[in-house]
């Protein structure tokens, strides 16, 4: 483990010290999120820009957008409403128990695990620690081994920031990962392939350990002849081909009414050169592949639809030593390719045509339950029946992956795709147990119905 803390002794440090966490005010808890806000907002912000070059070519831009803007989004949301979530829910009593009062407390779980993946590492490990500060845990962060540079930033922040008895970050690879998780840990917040969360389940069932599994699918997205193409293709351009593919919620493959298929597709490739350029590999607002195993991967689908007789209608140019796949139209292949029996997780992007929307929802019901599902149409008539016919964790009507962005919407996928929600009130929930408490006042109607029993009890109860 390259910053050397031991997992079970920081564990001890944490279990011992979350009592003390817990009992914080909220005046405590939006004085630390302030703290993480100045840290990624100004102090270390250019320190992440540059790791996370050094990791994935990321413009400074993209990373202002889609690293930093989220977890700013949601430190701000938290710092607005946390008094109102950590206030006591008084809640209706029932004619029964009358001469009783109740209410909902949220309290803190514990000890908690985040698992952060490669392809957001400071959105996706401060987001969720945010909602875990705002709760009252403590927490380890167990950031990805595949970003280094930028796993030892998320160190170095929060070790300027915190005492190892309350945050801490752990770095190391599968074996670390593997360690932590025998751990009884009071929740673990996961993020990543469901392959994986699978195990994190697992592992976490061993001790009856509550999880938040935000994982990924194959997320469909369809557009229809009512639909403004220009501005579906250029927002599904930026969708699909922000860092690289390497996004959980991206579109993952196109299903466009035949009727508007060519002109769309012409759309579709006129958005991505106006975007990055003739060369991509030279745009500097293009990211790379994180690794040569994952170019290796997302080549190896493209070869496999190439020799089923997919037609690569756009880039498909792959360079594996530098960790570059151009931005890629599939087109003229079918579910037994490679590319749809996987999450592709990368530029390709497979374009369908339909003339029934009736056929697209069958073949979405055919797979797991996705992520995401993203529409793009004027007919509410389509827009109705897909939803209605249909599950996704989350779905976008005229516009893709913008729906992570609001903090007041639940994030989360359904069974294969995820379990659990989070984001802004959702997420404290999440780190929270909601503990339900009942208070006597005067005498109950119960009483008159306890042992011995009589006739008279009987016509009672």
């Amino acid at each position: 483990m390259s910053n050397h803390l031991d997992p079970k002794e920081i564990f001890k440090l944490q279990f011992e010290n979350r009592k003390n966490i817990a009992n914080t005010d909220s005046k405590a808890r939006k004085a630390k999120l302030k703290a993480l806000l100045k840290a990624i907002q100004t102090d270390f912000k250019d320190k992440i820009r540059k790791a996370l070059f050094e990791d994935f070519k990321k413009s400074p831009q993209e990373v202002d957008l889609s690293e930093l803007y989220p977890v700013i989004g949601e430190i701000k949301h938290a710092l607005k409403d946390l008094d109102k979530w950590m206030a006591k829910t008084p809640v209706d009593t029932p004619i029964g128990l009358l001469g009783s009062s109740s209410y909902i407390k949220s309290e803190a779980k514990g000890v908690c695990l985040i698992i952060s993946p490669w392809n957001f590492p400071i959105n996706l490990s401060f987001g969720p620690l945010v909602s875990a500060i705002a709760a009252g845990n403590t927490a380890i962060i167990k950031p990805s081994e595949l970003t280094p540079n930028t796993s030892s930033v998320i160190s170095e922040i929060i070790t300027s920031l915190f005492e190892k008895n309350e945050i801490a970050v752990i770095e190391g690879g599968i074996e670390t990962s593997t360690e932590l998780l025998t751990l009884p840990f009071h929740h673990i917040f996961f993020t990543g392939a469901p392959s994986i969360g699978k195990i994190v389940m697992q592992a976490a069932a061993k001790n009856l350990c509550s999880v938040t599994l935000e994982l990924g699918g194959k997320s469909p997205t369809i557009v229809d002849k009512s639909a403004n193409l220009g501005a579906a293709a250029k927002r599904l351009v930026w969708g699909k081909f922000l860092n690289a593919g390497q996004i959980c919620i991206a579109p993952d493959y196109v299903y466009v009414e035949n009727e508007v298929k060519e002109a769309f597709l012409d759309k579709l490739k006129k958005e991505i050169e106006t975007m990055f350029s003739n060369d991509p590999q030279k745009s500097s607002d293009y990211s790379n592949i994180v690794n040569q195993k994952h170019t290796l991967r997302i080549a190896g689908y493209l070869e496999d639809a190439k020799q089923k007789g997919a037609n690569i209608i756009h880039g498909g140019k792959v360079d594996v030593q530098g960790n570059y796949i151009s931005p890629t139209l599939v087109d003229n292949l079918d579910w037994n390719n490679e590319l749809m029996q996987n999450e592709i997780f990368g530029p390709v992007l497979p374009i369908f045509g339909f003339d029934d929307i009736n056929e697209v929802v069958e073949v979405i019901n055919r797979g797991e339950k996705p992520l995401a599902m993203y529409i793009y149409s004027k007919k509410q008539k389509n827009i109705d029946q897909l939803i209605s016919n249909t599950s996704a964790g989350t779905t976008c009507i005229n516009n893709n992956d913008v729906q992570f962005f609001n903090t007041y919407l639940p994030f989360g996928g359904v069974n294969n795709s995820g379990i659990g929600k989070s984001h802004g009130h959702y997420g404290f929930q999440a780190f929270s147990n909601q503990r339900a408490v009942m208070i006597q006042h005067i005498s109950s109607a119960i009483e008159l119905m306890m042992p011995p029993y009589s006739n008279f009890k009987d016509k009672l109860i």
